[in-house]
């Protein structure tokens, strides 16, 4: 991924010969962020893409950089959600969920901090991600307060994974940044770690906070599989204890 970029692409200085839309501004941000991350996204930058003033983008998006950064976030999840009446048993349809997530993520990982952290707007919103959660929860039994509950939750970990999973690695010497993590991880002492040790090597670049390697590229599909199965269990759980008290119970 080239994140080194000093003043827009080649055709970046020609001027724009079609009329500019919406569509145009959104697709050439993301195209950007994928390019070069959120640090190299800016509205200027965006225009020079386009071959417009940035003026041009603010007549588009008045909210400017959030309103973009918003849009870029609800295309990347668009259509993640699936409709409600394709699949019968909730759990099927919580699991395609978090899957579709992260797929769709994973071909838009500058993406994922963005939805992980730095989304200050909410233009970003999908209203249709939340009524089919929503409806799906309700399916499930939850009512009242334990829906509210159970819907942070679901939001809480379908973006929560993903975005630890592909957090990026740090831009300056990367190479130098990760000897540095694989020479300190090597050299952890057996007497005063011993479990970690002992699974030193399949932990290594495999498990969080062990690693130095994006899950862009060495992505964690075991440790996602246990992930969405424990949390779907879990919420069954309390789905079955929602039905016998008024509130769930809360962890001793």
């Amino acid at each position: 991924m080239d994140r080194k970029h000093k003043g827009g692409s080649a055709h970046a200085t020609k001027t724009r010969q079609t009329p500019l839309t919406r569509s145009d501004i959104i697709a050439a941000a993301l195209a950007r962020v994928d390019r070069y991350g959120l640090e190299g996204f800016s509205i200027r930058e965006v225009a020079r893409d386009l071959g417009v003033y940035p003026t041009a983008l603010y007549w588009h998006a008045r909210g400017g950089r959030n309103e973009i950064l918003g849009a870029i976030a609800a295309t990347a999840m668009r259509d993640v959600a699936p409709p409600v009446e394709e699949v019968t048993d909730w759990r099927e349809w919580l699991s395609r969920l978090f899957q579709r997530y992260r797929e769709a993520l994973h071909r838009h990982p500058n993406v994922a901090p963005l939805l992980g952290a730095q989304l200050v707007s909410n233009a970003g919103v999908d209203p249709v991600l939340v009524e089919r959660v929503l409806a799906i929860l309700e399916r499930a039994g939850f009512s009242d307060v334990n829906l509210v509950n159970a819907y942070n939750a679901v939001i809480a970990a379908m973006i929560g994974f993903v975005t630890l999973e592909l957090a990026p690695m740090p831009g300056e010497d990367p190479a130098g940044w990760a000897d540095a993590v694989r020479q300190q991880i090597e050299g952890f002492s057996p007497q005063e770690f011993p479990i970690l040790t002992r699974y030193r090597d399949r932990l290594a670049d495999r498990g969080f906070i062990l690693r130095w390697t994006s899950g862009s590229r060495v992505p964690l599909d075991g440790g996602f599989d246990v992930f969405v199965r424990a949390v779907i269990q879990g919420l069954d759980h309390l789905a079955r204890s929602a039905g016998e008290a008024e509130h769930v119970p809360a962890l001793l």
